[in-house]
This record gives C-alpha cells, structure tokens and sequence, in this order.
C-alpha cells in the first residue's frame, strides 16, 4: 500500500528525490496508480495559481529503475504527515483563490452608479443652481428653471415637458420693469417632448445679461403668436 498512498504526494511534486524514484520503482508495475497519477495531474494543473511550494511542475516520466531499499516504515510516516500538511494547505489556497474569485465576480456586477452630469451642463445646473418649478394648468405644460449668477449676468437651465408641437418657441426672463430679455430659442417637432411615446423631456440652457437679483419671472413663448405657454416665478 506504500506506493498507492504516495501518488498524491508524487503528483503535487512532494517527494523527496529518493522517495521519488522508489515511487517510479512501484509506479512502472500498479496500473491501477498510474490511472489515479493521471487523474491528479489534473488537480496539480488547477493548482497554477496557487504559491509556487502548492504548484510544483508536473514530474517526469516514470523512471522504471526503483530503489526498493529506501522504503521504511518511519519514511512512510514522514511522507504520510507531510501528504497530509499538502493537502490542507492546497484545500485552503482554493478556498482563498473561489472567495478572490467570487468577489471579483460580486464587484464585477455590482450596478454602477450613474456618473455625475458634466460641470457646465444645464443638467448640471438643474442639479445645483437655484431652481423653480410650475405647471400650466391651461396649456398642461409643466418646466424647472435654475439660475446660476455669473459677473457677465444669469445662467439658466431649463427642462419642460408635456410641450406639444410644431412649434418655435423661446424663453424670456422678464425684469422688474415688465421687460423681457431673451434666454434661449428652440424649435418643437410635431411629437413634442415628455408625453406618451414622445422624447424625454427637453432641456436646455442659456443665458442673460440680466442680473439674478432683477429677474421676476420667466416665460416660455410662442413664436409668431406671442403666446405664453408656462410661467415660472424666478
């Protein structure tokens, strides 16, 4: 039973070179430790990445030249701890290496966080400016407008939906004295933008010489028509 019990340890490259060739020795003439030496070189291969004193090379051919001598029942004992010691180790190296791997495999799927929208971007704005919201209960327009003072004047950025077209349109900040100073201008396709089956809700941004502070209000208006389709206090 020596030689059956030595075919782990020969396989993982554990052997001492005299205990390997007294190995060869029994190995040339047991088929039945040839058929387990080939199943555990598959092992020995899932082993790779493991530290190199777990992961030992393939050994050699058998060499059928034994040396039967060197057998004793006090080196069975010794290579029997030592086989066992190997295996622990091994077992333990895997268990490390699965939970390496299923961590990876958690991160790896791990929803990532939607990025941040650009700085200069009116999303951006809508985020972090000073905003306003209304709805026109006549026209069903609904919009946000945020302001960002700069020393040329105001920043806006704006975001509307349920706006139905064809349409032009533009938006106006409207100063304490009734005045209205143009922010931005738009077109509106037919399908319009933020209803059912439509392109999300449109967003934009502009700009004015108008200070914040003198702005009282902005309107969304029609082009042509002068019609105002949402007010949204500044």
């Amino acid at each position: 039973m020596t030689g059956h019990v030595e075919v782990g340890a020969y396989a993982l490259g554990l052997l001492e070179p005299g205990d390997r060739l007294a190995f060869e020795g029994h190995l040339a003439g047991c088929p039945p430790c040839r058929r387990e030496l080939s199943e555990l070189r598959g092992v020995a291969a899932a082993l790779d990445g493991l530290p190199p004193e777990l992961a030992a090379p393939p050994p050699p051919e058998p060499d059928p030249a034994g040396v039967a001598d060197l057998l004793s029942l006090h080196a069975r004992r010794r290579r029997r701890d030592r086989w066992s010691r190997a295996l622990v180790g091994a077992a333990a190296g895997l268990v490390l290496l699965g939970g390496a791997l299923g961590l990876g495999t958690t991160l790896d799927l791990a929803e990532p966080e939607p990025p941040a929208p650009p700085d200069g971007s009116a999303e951006q704005l809508l985020s972090t400016g000073r905003t306003a919201a209304a709805t026109d209960p006549r026209t069903g327009v609904t919009g946000r407008v945020a302001t960002e003072s700069k020393a040329w004047g105001t920043r806006v950025g704006m975001r509307l939906s349920r706006l139905r077209g064809p349409l032009q349109c533009e938006l106006v900040a409207v100063d304490r004295s009734g005045r209205a100073h143009t922010v931005a201008g738009w077109s509106v396709p037919e399908r319009g933008y933020g209803l059912p089956g439509t392109p999300p809700a449109l967003v934009l941004q502009g700009g004015t010489a108008l200070p914040s502070s003198q702005i009282v209000r902005f309107e969304v208006r029609t082009l042509g028509d002068d019609r105002t389709l949402l007010t949204v206090p500044a």
